[in-house]
């Protein structure tokens, strides 16, 4: 969260990253036109706003599990309620950034991010359960558990 909280200030507005991506762009392919460069700029920064999410969401849910002992699904529901306000309220603190602006848009994309990263959460644990043959050792720590 603090890291999410970093990159909403003026370090990472458009205008800092735009610095990077272009010429890394125009190295890559230097006949490329600002409008594709422009559409790339935006393409990369959503993509991030999306993965941020969902590894957020996935540190919440295990957090929530060990701490809570909830079941699986309990854990997720609450991680994602805790992403999306989180996500709200990264949007109001960047309010207060000149360089920045808040968006509705950019929360619905980091709640999306948040759902996609549980969502390949929950998968990669039903498979590692099918693998095993049985259901998954608790996430606590606990004597003889994996992690």
């Amino acid at each position: 969260m603090g890291v999410i909280f970093l990159a909403s200030t003026d370090t990472m507005s458009a205008e800092h990253t735009s610095r990077i991506i272009e010429p890394l762009l125009r190295w890559l392919s230097p006949g490329i036109s600002q409008e594709a460069v422009d559409k790339a700029h935006f393409l990369v920064r959503k993509a991030a706003h999306l993965t941020e999410y969902a590894i957020l969401a996935i540190l919440l849910c295990r957090a929530v599990e060990q701490s809570r002992h909830l079941g699986h699904g309990k854990s997720v529901a609450v991680a994602l309620v805790i992403a999306t306000l989180y996500a709200a309220s990264d949007e109001f603190h960047q309010s207060f950034v000149p360089t920045r602006t808040a968006s509705i848009r950019d929360v619905m994309i980091d709640s999306c991010g948040a759902m996609l990263g549980l969502l390949v959460f929950w998968i990669i644990r039903s498979m590692a359960r099918g693998f095993r043959g049985g259901p998954l050792p608790p996430t606590g720590g606990e004597a003889g558990s994996l992690q």
